[in-house]
């Protein structure tokens, strides 16, 4: 029932629009977005040019966040880090919500033995802790993008399919379903027309939420050296090259800290918000 969905974007909303914080979260998410996608088409330097600057310089006129050990401006290396932080978690997190969604509507709709695997497959999936999997991943399919999109997927699919099999689990057995079967729908159209738009939000609440456990995956991952490999940038791989300069050059931790910090306390907040707009009691047990 599409009106579901439609609700609850509605309801949405209107909540971003009667909550000033929801609304300021969601507009400094908008902003370090667009930073992050039209930041490399501005004329702020190559952020992999090596000597374009004295080294370890402070914030100047010339460089307005200094530069790094090997005098590479930081301005476009900082934009360049938000781009690959944001994008490697929403392409994770989307993929991961794709997976979550059909396979926690699978298990709700066949029940039985189907569901039980499909629990305890999301058992053995979230007792994993994701710098380990790291760690696995990144020495079988070697570092970078690959092995980060790999964990976050592998982190938060558990929470996808719990989310959604919980709601659709109610919903299997109810009269549309019902009348839906006997009027020789398929299980698919079933799942996808029937079912899907009635967990839509909580599947759009849950969003947000991965997405922050999304990036700070990739920061951690990145900063231990098994995300993107220099000499492209990301938030959590300037945090590392920066800590070793900290009492010299703090320069060069605290934007990308600073950022990564503000990034998440909006995805959390936006998420909030949405939750407590489309399912109030929830957000009331909750608080």
């Amino acid at each position: 029932m599409t009106t579901h969905l439609a609700m609850a974007l509605h309801t949405a909303y209107r909540a971003l629009r009667a909550d000033g914080l929801m609304a300021a979260a969601a507009g400094l998410l908008v902003l370090l977005l667009l930073v992050g996608i039209i930041g490399p088409w501005l004329p702020l330097g190559d952020p992999t040019a090596i000597g374009a600057g004295p080294r370890l310089a402070p914030p100047s006129l010339e460089f307005p966040l200094g530069t790094d050990e090997l005098g590479r401006s930081s301005l476009p290396r900082v934009i360049g880090g938000i781009y690959v932080t944001f994008v490697l978690a929403a392409v994770a997190v989307l993929l991961t919500a794709f997976l979550g969604v059909m396979i926690g509507l699978t298990a709700a709709y066949f029940g039985g033995r189907v569901d039980m695997g499909v629990a305890r497959f999301a058992d053995i999936l979230y007792a994993f802790p994701a710098i380990i999997l790291g760690l696995m991943l990144a020495s079988i399919v070697g570092p970078g993008n690959v092995a980060i999109i790999s964990v976050i997927v592998a982190a938060t699919l558990p929470l996808f399919i719990r989310v959604v099999r919980s709601v659709a689990l109610s919903l299997a057995l109810q009269e549309f379903v019902i009348a839906a079967e006997v009027a020789g729908a398929s299980p698919l159209r079933i799942m996808l027309v029937h079912l899907l738009p009635n967990v839509a939000g909580a599947v759009i609440v849950h969003l947000t939420y991965a997405l922050s456990i999304g990036m700070l995956i990739e920061s951690a991952l990145s900063f231990l050296g098994l995300g993107t490999q220099p000499p492209y940038p990301s938030l959590g791989s300037l945090l590392q090259l920066g800590a070793a300069y900290l009492t010299i050059a703090p320069w060069l931790v605290f934007p990308p800290g600073i950022i990564l910090s503000l990034a998440i306390l909006s995805v959390n907040l936006l998420g909030d918000g949405l939750r407590d707009a489309i399912d109030p009691l929830k957000g009331k047990s909750l608080t």
